[in-house]
């Protein structure tokens, strides 16, 4: 069920309607139900996994809650972890190891053909329900947090549909309250949620979808292989991306608040920042903090001298790679931002002034370079890519693609310098009510004139 499809919408309306007519118990049954009917829309099977790897956090954190030694909580602990992470990476990567292990045992002259007749399906969202339990059970053990008294509440807190699929990931702190108490119907904040879906419909139908008929092209081969084709296919793979991702996230954040919940900014204008430090602030902040939180600053962080310091980067940004796909390609753009992040923290990069729009372009730069191993194929892909930057040939399609990425990036940059220069989640947002109605019925009819003639799925739904 896709969010910019209409069987979403007709879901979404019907869920909202009924759902403000119960009390807050009713509330969250209701919601826990409409959730697995959501996520059970792709396949049925897989509401089994999900339920069961709820069910265990659940009972282990209130054992670990009652535990009265360290000893026996930290096995609690122990136990949570390898079941999740165990799961992640049975359904995530074991195709990825046994492919990688069936051609290095190829290359070396072994027979190795029977390991790829097994082939495990990638159930939707578990990354991100994965790294939520983790967080719900870290948070338990330290004593950040009282584990949930109700299954429902929790069950509602990891499956709740906005985020489900693709985040923000929900920190445990700053959804299971909501989710626990009860929810008032706010005018203001559910007309804020109708713009953020309206927001999220113009960034992923008319800029994202748009970018990526272009990105496609390129990367397919359909632009030839020079420096032009190359050039024009990262440009617009990094609008389309940035476009859709926050699409997601504004749809995410609007249903929530037609439910009444507060999602997290994702997305804070990342093309505007200065650093690679000051990207990751901006860039899928929920996934960024997560990683700063539970692996970064629990392998030392910066606290035990640069050397261990550009170490923990540089693993903590690997692993993100590899979180958010089972492939190599995943892996060298992880390392190539905390290579980077290693490099500027050396240099002491973002400390000046300077020129700001040099330095912007210059973190611009450096992201397109890494979106080249995100987007290809393979490792091979990429640096076919790559190689291609050093050979030019000139094709009659490239002024049109062009001038339509610019004006596609156009839009996007004006309305990034817009929220950045006036502190709003979403265009228009300090406008009037009566001017934001006409803001919201412009989009909409932009929206309508303008959507890319193909639609694809939301790039962060294959994670």
């Amino acid at each position: 069920m896709l969010f910019d499809s209409p069987v979403y919408l007709v879901f979404l309306t019907l869920v909202v309607l009924l759902y403000w007519r119960f009390d807050r118990r009713r509330q969250n049954l209701f919601l826990l139900a409409a959730s697995y009917f959501f996520y059970g829309w792709w396949d049925w099977r897989f509401l089994l996994l999900m339920a069961a790897s709820t069910a265990a956090d659940y009972l282990i954190a209130l054992q670990i809650a009652k535990a009265p030694s360290g000893r026996r909580r930290k096995t609690l602990l122990i136990i949570s972890l390898v079941l999740n992470f165990g799961f992640l990476g049975l359904f995530k990567y074991f195709n990825f190891f046994a492919d990688s292990f069936s051609d290095l045992a190829g290359a070396l002259g072994f027979a190795s053909g029977s390991l790829r007749l097994a082939q495990i399906v990638l159930p939707p969202a578990i990354s991100f329900y994965t790294f939520q339990e983790v967080a719900y059970i870290v948070d338990v053990y330290a004593g950040k947090l009282e584990p949930a008294k109700s299954p429902i509440d929790y069950a509602l807190f990891i499956s709740l549909f906005p985020h489900l699929i693709a985040g923000p990931i929900q920190r445990p702190s700053h959804l299971l309250p909501q989710v626990q108490r009860e929810r008032v119907f706010d005018p203001d904040k559910f007309f804020d949620g109708i713009m953020l879906i309206i927001s999220g419909l113009f960034r992923k139908c008319v800029i994202a979808d748009q970018c990526a008929l272009i990105a496609n092209a390129a990367f397919d081969g359909r632009l030839g292989h020079s420096a032009g084709a190359t050039m024009l296919g990262t440009f617009a793979f990094a609008w389309q991306i940035y476009a859709d991702f926050s699409a997601y996230s504004d749809f995410a954040r609007g249903s929530a608040q037609l439910l009444g919940f507060h999602f997290m900014v994702n997305f804070r204008q990342p093309y505007l920042a200065t650093s690679l430090q000051d990207f990751w602030k901006r860039w899928h902040i929920s996934l960024s903090t997560w990683l700063r939180d539970y692996l970064y600053i629990p392998l030392g962080g910066s606290r035990h001298g640069a050397a261990r310091t550009y170490r923990n980067l540089l693993l903590t940004m690997l692993l993100g790679g590899l979180w958010h796909g089972a492939n190599w390609s995943f892996v060298v753009w992880g390392g190539i931002h905390g290579g980077c992040l290693s490099f500027e923290r050396w240099i002491g990069a973002g400390q000046g002034r300077g020129a700001i729009w040099l330095r912007r372009a210059g973190v611009f730069a450096v992201v397109c370079l890494a979106w080249i191993f995100f987007r290809a194929n393979s490792l091979g892909h990429a640096a076919q890519l790559i190689a291609d930057l050093g050979h030019w040939e000139w094709r009659s399609e490239f002024p049109a693609a062009a001038a339509e990425l610019g004006a596609l990036a156009g839009i996007m940059l004006a309305v990034d310098l817009r929220l950045e220069n006036n502190n709003e989640e979403y265009v228009f947002q300090n406008l009037s009510e009566p001017r934001r109605v006409v803001a919201a019925m412009a989009l909409l009819v932009a929206i309508v004139l303008l959507t890319a003639s193909q639609s694809s799925a939301f790039i962060y739904f294959q994670f």
